[in-house]
């Protein structure tokens, strides 16, 4: 059986507004589970699969190499993503950039200092 990524947790100081940001922003649903502060994540009400990578370590934000999981957020609409993660307290940390052949890729910082990407998939883009 292939290993794959099966499950990501996003790690807050303030568990509701950092539920409120991804509620706001990405449109996911929360369910209480486990312990208190606990929630399972519906990101579109369908299984998905992951896409993963393995990359030179690099600086998303300028003087701090990561050290972290990178994840990464499929959406429909850049801009619209982009314009959301600022009205809901986040913080751009990557200004937008096209990946030929990819499409167009953002990172962000959310209300709990976790930093995420998001990426509008465009095989056509140069």
């Amino acid at each position: 059986m292939p290993s794959q990524v099966a499950h990501f947790a996003i790690n807050a100081d303030d568990v509701s507004r950092g539920r409120r940001f991804y509620e706001k922003v990405f449109g996911w649903k929360f369910t209480p589970w486990g312990p208190p502060g606990f929630y399972q994540i519906q990101t579109n009400g369908t299984p998905t699969a992951l896409r993963g990578a393995l990359q030179q370590r690099r600086e998303i934000v300028p003087g701090v190499a990561a050290r972290s999981f990178e994840c990464t957020i499929s959406v429909d609409d850049i801009d619209a993503t982009l314009a959301a993660v600022e009205a809901s307290g986040g913080k751009v940390v990557m200004q937008k950039c096209t990946i030929a052949g990819v499409g167009q890729l953002f990172f962000f910082q959310d209300t709990e200092g976790n930093i995420a990407g998001a990426i509008q998939f465009d095989a056509k883009a140069e």
